[in-house]
């Protein structure tokens, strides 16, 4: 069974499309093989800049010869349809056979179709796949047709067995097919002919070409590391930039090089941003000051001077952009410290829009300040200390810093408002108000940053619903689900108890409308006063006889009058506006839940278990209704809770049954001087017990307590059924149990709805 190399040489393919690549070609060229009939033991798939490989072990020699057998018309059937079955057959009719069927005689045609060596069926694969290769952006060159993404210069494919390597024979866009290829550009770059992937890896490798990504990776991790640690120092782990640079060479050499003094002052974050976005540089930080001393380069060869001129060039160049990184940092601070202060980027964000519908950064950050305002007290923070944090948060979006290095917002910002003079504590939310930003990220855990979080959050959730720019399907282009699954972390991870549903109808009519609700209360008594104005102009008009008083009061009179059209106007604007504010409030409410179940799932809390606690009046308390879901979830994991459910569910539809029949509500009057049994009476005994424990706990919030006092009815409930038939032909009886079982399902249902657990 031979063993397939396919080498696709080329100019350097960008770093961030190298895995996709290489993936893409393992998948392509297996797929086709193994549909054309070819299989095999194992396939791996490898990228450098200059190359994709891919190596196939125990593949068939040859696909297997094959037999179809094709059902075609009746024997009887018109001429030109056995004609057209034929055709398709590639047969003549004394080829056909002939069978008894149920249906009469039909025609079966047996088509053979031999196998065929491998190198042909390759050939053909890996021609359509280098046609049809899914690159994110692809160029051609030349005179061909031939797209790559960058220009390709050879093929390599070869079968090889123990008998021998066989290039595989096929050209494509005057590229033909051998078993050849170059090593290092620079370092070895003469053909080298390979027979085998053993031999074609052994010779790369002396040819200064490292083939396996992760081989490179792990070589510029261990040789970066370990030149820190000689020097007292450690790397600023980057797993994103080790890819990325392990993508940019095919032979690293680590490299370390000096940071000038005049730039050591620079916050850390600004070095390590700065030499990774234009260097490609790895930071070195001094583990005692936490500074960044140093950086890492990886070239692509080695020199005679060990890398020195290579280094100086790119010290020069790394001091030109750390000059402009520090100018920015020194005129920012300049601003900051100014008398202004940061008012003055604040007041930028005036001219910069936030959503063509939802105004501008400034109005944004002026709504996020009063919502923070009234979080303040629930999360434990100074109103005035959040409502200025809320003020400065995003700042720094018109800072020169933030301009050039997106990705610092909010963490320039707290450096500014350090240098402004505020506190800690608006500093700290300045950086803090963005997270979470991903599933694993820390949450926001001082006061003030929690309430600017939220109102941060909360804004844009109730901005987006009010103008109906919800997220589809997989597409979620302003990150509401983050936003909603931050709102949600931030409550239930801090333990806050708040009722968003307080919160988000006003928060939505403010960026429907640009007014709160109690302005519409304003509003409305504008209306009046002016209503009231007008009725005295005309008195005065009425009664004078000054004829020049009189003009004076009709102009005042035609003033308000337009005025009271303008109110009216904006009245009725307002009016229709708060008649679907509490709807989109809902609807925002429901999605909140839905978000909460996919936080809840990965947590293991089943869906139905958690409709049943959304189901509960409170909902809207994402955090107690967090500690509901989870004290049933453990609750039904028990045998005593599993059970329950069975009991519960038994009950409830006995009596809802019953209640159907009999036109009444079995809600009150069970009395225990009716029980008949003494499972009736035990079950009683419980459900005193049951509800003695479980309202207390309820009221304080206590589920643990309340889910095992309603578990411990399981025993009761189920000896009731197993002794006692509820529809006794003693119709008091009757009446009595059937009130009994509505004890069961009023008692349980004051825990969760317990009707809408599966099972």
């Amino acid at each position: 069974m031979p063993d397939l190399l396919i080498e696709l040489f080329s100019e350097e393919i960008p770093a961030r499309m190298q895995a996709r690549a290489a993936d893409d070609l393992k998948k392509l060229v297996t797929n086709g093989l193994v549909d054309a009939g070819l299989t095999y033991a194992s396939a791996a798939a490898f990228s450098t800049p200059r190359r994709l490989t891919l190596t196939i072990e125990g593949m068939l020699d040859a696909s297997p010869s094959l037999v179809e057998e094709r059902k075609g018309p009746k024997a009887d059937a018109p001429e030109k349809a056995i004609e057209g079955f034929l055709r398709g057959a590639g047969l003549t009719r004394d080829q056909l056979e002939e069978r008894d069927t149920p249906k009469g005689k039909i025609l079966f045609a047996m088509i053979n179709k031999p196998g065929r060596p491998a190198a042909e069926i390759v050939a053909e694969v890996l021609e359509t796949t280098i046609r049809n290769f899914p690159w994110p952006k692809s160029m051609r060159w030349g005179s061909g047709s031939l797209r790559w993404v960058r220009p390709l210069h050879s093929i390599l494919c070869i079968l090889s067995a123990e008998d021998g390597a066989q290039t595989v024979p096929f050209t494509i866009d005057g590229i033909t097919a051998g078993d050849t290829t170059r090593g290092h550009r620079f370092l070895a770059p003469d053909t080298i002919t390979v027979s085998s992937f053993d031999d074609y890896s052994a010779k790369l490798k002396r040819a200064f070409v490292v083939l396996d990504p992760a081989e490179r990776r792990d070589t510029i991790w261990n040789d970066a590391t370990n030149m820190a640690f000689a020097n007292g120092l450690e790397v600023v782990e980057d797993a994103g930039l080790l890819a990325e640079v392990a993508g940019l060479v095919e032979y690293p050499v680590v490299l370390m090089g000096q940071i000038g003094d005049d730039f050591l002052g620079l916050p850390p974050e600004v070095l390590q941003t700065s030499m990774k976005e234009h260097q490609k540089f790895f930071s070195v930080r001094n583990p005692k000051s936490g500074r960044i001393e140093r950086f890492v380069t990886v070239a692509n060869r080695t020199t005679a001077d060990d890398g020195a001129t290579i280094l100086a060039g790119n010290e020069k160049v790394l001091s030109a952009r750390l000059s402009d990184a520090k100018f920015f940092w020194e005129n920012d601070l300049r601003i900051a410290q100014s008398e202004a202060g940061m008012q003055t980027w604040v007041d930028r964000l005036s001219n910069v829009t936030f959503h063509n519908k939802l105004g501008t950064q400034a109005e944004l950050i002026s709504r996020m300040e009063a919502l923070a305002g009234e979080l303040a007290p629930m999360v434990g923070a100074d109103a005035k200390e959040a409502r200025a944090a809320a003020r400065f948060a995003k700042a720094d979006l018109s800072s020169e810093m933030v301009y050039e290095f997106p990705e610092l917002q909010g963490l320039m910002g707290s450096y500014y408002a350090k240098a402004a003079g505020k506190s800690d504590a608006i500093a700290a939310a300045a950086q803090d108000h963005y997270a979470p930003l991903g599933p694993s990220d820390d949450v926001p855990t001082a006061p003030v940053s929690i309430a600017v979080a939220l109102a941060e959050k909360i804004d844009k959730l109730t901005g987006f619903w009010a103008i109906d720019e919800k997220p589809t399907g997989s597409k979620d282009p302003f990150a509401l689900r983050r936003a909603a699954l931050g709102v949600i972390r931030i409550l239930v991870d801090g333990k806050i108890s708040i009722r968003v549903s307080n919160l988000l109808p006003n928060q939505v009519f403010l960026n429907k409308t640009g007014f709160s609700l109690a302005d519409v209360i304003d509003v409305d008594r504008k209306h009046g006063e002016l209503l009231g104005e007008i009725k005295n102009i005309h008195d005065e008009i009425s009664r004078s006889e000054d004829t020049e008083l009189i003009e004076v009061k009709k102009l005042a009179l035609q003033s308000s009058g337009a005025e009271l059209e303008r109110i009216e106007a904006l009245n009725a604007d307002l009016l229709a506006s708060v008649e679907s504010t509490p709807a989109i409030a809902d609807d925002l409410l429901s999605f909140l839940h839905d978000r909460l179940k996919v936080y809840l799932k990965d947590q293991g809390v089943r869906h139905d278990i958690i409709d049943a606690c959304i189901a509960m009046e409170g909902n809207d308390d994402l955090t107690l209704l967090v500690k509901r879901a989870k004290a049933l979830s453990e609750t039904l994991k028990t045998d005593d809770g599993e059970n329950l459910i069975q009991g519960f569910k038994r009950a409830n539809n006995i009596l809802s049954q019953a209640e159907d029949a009999d036109g009444v509500e079995y809600s009150f009057g069970a009395d225990i001087k009716f029980a008949e049994t003494e499972e009736e009476r035990a079950l009683f005994a419980a459900l005193d017990t049951a509800e003695a424990q479980i309202k207390p706990a309820m009221e304080v919030q206590d589920f643990g307590t309340a889910m095992s006092a309603m578990a411990s009815l399981r025993g009761p409930i189920d000896a009731f059924f197993d002794a006692v038939q509820v529809n006794s032909d003693n119709a008091t009886v009757r009446r009595n149990r059937l009130n009994l079982l509505s004890r069961i399902r009023t008692i349980c249902s004051s825990v969760a709805d317990l009707t809408k657990i599966d099972g």
